[in-house]
């Protein structure tokens, strides 16, 4: 049984950008993973007519799973919706009041100046619910809902804040009617390929040519100047994928870095183990180090960083000779290397990694455009160094830069 959702995510704030959105992904993901497709993301601001409106979309599916709007203010007010176009009447629940009051009162430190009776009255909206609904329990202070449709779909109403809505869509999943309907579906698999150097124009002729079946659902995705191709499939298309997969990998092992989806910043860690690494970055701005420390357990390789942004920063710290920076310009591929020797040299680590730029906007020459970034990863006997032009404005430059990095750093320890 194919099983189809709509996700929508309710909130202002996400709607004009002040925070993006996690939950629509998240969400995304776990009903793939248990094998639901998902049809739509809509976000929709805290207006009533705009939640309905995303609630007739989706009304032909079976599932809907919205985000949102369960807080105690005037503006929360998707359960209230929610209830309307389910055709149930919204009833107070008197023992759920008292469990959202006792969480509010574990917080209430937190609430400084909060009026009690306004606390009470929050706690008492949030203990409204649509007849016949299964109450999920709350994780923050609002609980959660699953409103059945007659002759429509299941509506799964959780939290705004990713941390409550992810515990909650767990309890959820495990909750009747939920748990009823996700038992009749399908299971899907995902697997990624993942390229560094590979136009996205070139995987998209060679899909052409290679024609996968239509049980195969592919995408392409350019991210941190990498090459991802996911593929989807149901289960009994597995051997079609394994052609599939075969296939590409012929035809561009050159630039296929992860033909199992292991990120290069997994591959990086495991190549690490048994060696110590330290950077010196002047572009970048200590985003190599953060990146390189990002993991769990970095600690076992990653001894630390030098931020060397001005000219005697890069001798002072790094002890880069100002005579090479007078003869060859700070962004050089000879000052880079200085940096990696120097990062090794001032935290004796077995691997040094240079990296100085120009992120922009400005600062660039006809010579050296805003772009231009020289790289150099080195173990003092084995030595990889780059000079690259990155497109983008300087967030770009300074992102692309790190996986440019990573990718180096990765071919000189394998």
């Amino acid at each position: 049984m194919s099983l189809r959702a709509g996700i929508v995510v309710t909130g202002t704030e996400v709607l004009n950008g002040t925070i993006s959105d996690r939950n629509g992904p998240w969400l995304s993901e776990q009903l793939r993973d248990a094998g639901v497709q998902v049809a739509h993301i809509l976000v929709t601001g805290d207006r009533p007519d705009d939640l309905r409106s995303a609630l007739d979309f989706f009304a032909g599916l079976d599932l809907i799973v919205t985000s949102g709007g369960l807080g105690p203010t005037a503006d929360d007010l998707t359960a209230d919706v929610v209830a309307a176009w389910a055709g149930r009447e919204l009833r107070h629940d008197p023992a759920l009041e008292e469990r959202v009051w006792a969480r509010v009162m574990r917080v209430r430190s937190r609430l400084r100046g909060a009026d009690e009776e306004a606390l009470r009255a929050g706690a008492r909206k949030q203990a409204l619910a649509p007849d016949g609904a299964a109450v999920l329990e709350p994780v923050g202070t609002a609980p959660g809902l699953l409103v059945g449709v007659e002759d429509g779909p299941l509506i799964v109403v959780l939290p705004g804040p990713p941390g409550e809505l992810q515990a909650m869509w767990a309890a959820a999943a495990e909750t009747s009617p939920l748990r009823e309907l996700l038992a009749g579906a399908g299971r899907y698999e995902q697997r990624m390929m993942r390229f560094y150097g590979l136009p996205e124009p070139q995987i998209a002729a060679t899909l052409r040519e290679l024609d996968p079946p239509d049980s195969l659902e592919i995408t392409t995705c350019l991210r941190r100047g990498e090459l991802e191709l996911a593929t989807v499939f149901a289960r009994p298309a597995w051997g079609a994928y394994e052609r599939f997969h075969a296939q590409v990998v012929k035809r561009h092992h050159d630039t296929l870095f992860s033909p199992d989806g292991a990120t290069i910043d997994e591959l990086v860690a495991d190549a690490l183990a048994g060696r110590t690494v330290a950077t010196a970055e002047s572009c970048t701005g200590g985003l190599m180090a953060a990146r390189l420390t990002d993991r769990a357990g970095s600690s076992a390789y990653v001894l630390g960083g030098l931020v060397v942004y001005s000219n005697e920063a890069k001798s002072d710290l790094a002890g880069v000779s100002p005579a090479v920076i007078a003869a060859h310009g700070a962004v050089s591929p000879e000052v880079a290397r200085a940096l990696a020797h120097g990062a090794r040299w001032r935290l004796e680590a077995d691997v040094g990694i240079g990296i100085t730029g120009i992120a922009g906007p400005g600062g660039g020459t006809p010579e050296k455009p805003v772009g231009t970034v020289c790289l150099c990863v080195s173990t003092g006997d084995r030595i990889e160094e780059e000079a690259v032009r990155l497109p983008g404005g300087r967030t770009d430059v300074r992102e692309r830069t790190t996986t440019v990095a990573m990718h180096m750093l990765h071919r000189l320890l394998s």
